[in-house]
């Protein structure tokens, strides 16, 4: 038998293949499969004269991170708004700033988009309210979105533009504020909706070239696999041809999972089921993966659905989007057709409801391997994680919200609420293979917030989280790697360095085995992206 050269060869480093696997000192790859690991020397007998040699140099080889919840069109989409984050503007005088400075370079009543603000990082500790925005930009329909994304402040021509105003009634499952009477221009879930329908809606162009954006923008990071969370959403049906013809066109850089949005009114599902469009339906650059339901908000946002009250207001326990009945038939339905779900649900009253829906599917129609997930699930009992072992149903959090927002938690929850929150190493010892992800552009798609969060429980500010939920980086590892295969039903496929998986490949700036955590979020950086053998990105 013809000995196999390998294409690529990256050597002289630290290989970590999976959590159960053995370091190694080198990777081999041929014909975009991983080929063999093992010792520098090894590996130096599979290197022929066209193959590409990679000098690791003593850093840290990964399989491709799988960022298993974030929003990939949204990514490239809202580069072109205004970036309202904290970093960019902590004050509300330098929000407004930034605002005028945009509804400068356009025409009179041309939308001014933002997002990323957050009301507890802002200097008056409060949100933003409709006549502040009247005040600075008086010529423009402005939305300007929380970093979370259930909550926006518009301006009165922006309400006028959707047909809101103090007499109109709040759908379900939202909140039209009013103080005294008066719209203050904060709206939260469904009401958002009524004033994304009135500005101009992303063509299919547009999702290509969101999509080929965003999708660089993971490869900077290592990322080579991605969740979409609640495609249709922006666009509708419009959303899965986007993707498909960014498939054709070379424009798709990552591998992307779809979850397909299930809301009652908005969803997609009867189109994409009667396209043949299922769970598993596809190839490893581009399936259809799960349905999503939105059953609640955001905790930082106060519309996260709590069984108690959030602190300083007896009557909020946040939002409820579905009643339970409704909630279950959905289930019910989506389950029969033969869909994954990966529904949204973060407050322990929604978590609960949610269980609820899958037990009685599961139990309707029986499948134990069908890995239905809960995203975020942030609020979680104890209770309820043995319902969730028993039921296999898996746990798919973000554990950089912690870093980004755990502050937050304690101030609208409270410390006992708060600091248990995503409580990581409980999942991982249960055995919930818990993945992690960004929830981007919820958060920046770095990875390395995220694992410095699981590592120390540490938020932005420098609080403790509860450490005993702390894990180690091969679990933190494991969580970005072979747990996101796991969650999308694909660790035959991918998530670890081993002969005949994807030969997708991260390689970072240092050893991280040999950084102290604050290292790695401050002086670490993916220097290298391997997607299928071939590299993508290279710093």
């Amino acid at each position: 038998m013809p000995r196999i050269n390998a294409d690529l060869v990256l050597r002289n480093g630290t290989v970590w293949c999976g959590h159960d696997d053995p370091h190694a000192e080198a990777v081999a790859v041929w014909q975009g499969r991983i080929l063999a690991t093992g010792s520098s020397d090894d590996i130096s007998e599979l290197i022929g004269p066209s193959t590409t040699v990679i000098d690791l140099e003593g850093r840290l080889a990964t399989p491709g991170l799988n960022d298993s919840h974030l929003h990939l069109s949204s990514v490239g989409l809202l580069s072109s708004w205004v970036d309202a984050r904290p970093a960019a503007a902590p004050t509300v005088s330098g929000l407004m700033d930034a605002l005028r400075q945009r509804a400068n370079t356009l025409a009179p009543g041309q939308w001014v988009l933002a997002r990323g603000y957050d009301q507890t990082k802002l200097d008056v500790k409060r949100h933003p309210f409709r006549e502040e925005l009247d005040a600075a930009i008086p010529d423009h329909p402005v939305m300007l979105v929380r970093t979370c994304g259930h909550v926006a402040i518009c301006n009165s021509k922006a309400l006028a533009l959707a047909g809101i105003d103090e007499a109109t009634a709040t759908p379900p499952g939202s909140l039209i504020e009013k103080q005294n009477g008066k719209l203050t221009g904060l709206l939260a879930e469904n009401a958002m909706e009524r004033v994304y329908a009135a500005h101009p809606a992303a063509s299919e162009d547009d999702l290509v070239a969101a999509i080929e954006r965003g999708g660089k923008v993971l490869l900077s990071y290592g990322i080579t696999s991605c969740m979409d969370a609640a495609v249709g959403m922006t666009a509708g049906f419009t959303e899965i041809a986007a993707y498909h013809r960014a498939k054709r066109e070379g424009r798709l850089p990552v591998r992307a999972w779809l979850t397909l949005l299930g809301d009652p009114g908005r969803s997609i599902v009867p189109q994409c089921h009667a396209a043949g469009l299922i769970s598993g339906t596809g190839d490893d650059m581009l399936m259809i993966g799960a349905v999503k339901i939105f059953l609640d908000g955001s905790a930082g946002g106060r519309t996260a659905w709590m069984s108690k009250p959030y602190l300083g207001d007896d009557q909020t326990t946040g939002v409820r989007m579905l009643n339970d009945n409704e909630l279950t038939d959905l289930v019910l339905d989506y389950h029969g057709k033969g869909y994954q779900l990966a529904c949204h649900a973060i407050g322990d009253a929604a978590i609960e409801q949610l269980i609820t829906s899958y037990e009685r599917a599961l139990e309707a129609m029986p499948d134990p391997d069908r890995r239905h997930r809960i995203e975020h699930c942030g609020f979680s009992t104890d209770a309820q994680h043995q319902r969730m072992v028993k039921a296999g149903i898996y746990p798919c959090p973000q554990q950089v919200f912690v870093y980004d927002f755990g502050d937050a938690y304690l101030s609208v929850l409270g410390e006992e609420r708060g600091h248990p929150s995503y409580p990581m190493k409980t999942w991982m010892d249960l055995g919930l293979k818990p993945s992690t992800g960004s929830d981007a552009p919820v958060c920046d798609p770095n990875p390395l917030p995220n694992i410095y969060s699981m590592l120390t429980r540490k938020t932005w500010k420098g609080t403790v989280m509860d450490e005993r939920q702390r894990i180690t980086l091969p679990q933190a590892l494991q969580a970005y790697t072979e747990h996101g295969a796991f969650s999308q039903k694909r660790e035959a496929r991918k998530g670890r360095l081993v002969p005949g998986q994807l030969a997708d490949i991260a390689v970072f700036s240092r050893n991280l085995f040999k950084a102290t955590p604050e290292e790695i979020l401050e002086d670490t950086r993916v220097d290298l992206t391997i997607l299928d053998g071939k590299v993508v990105h290279q710093a």
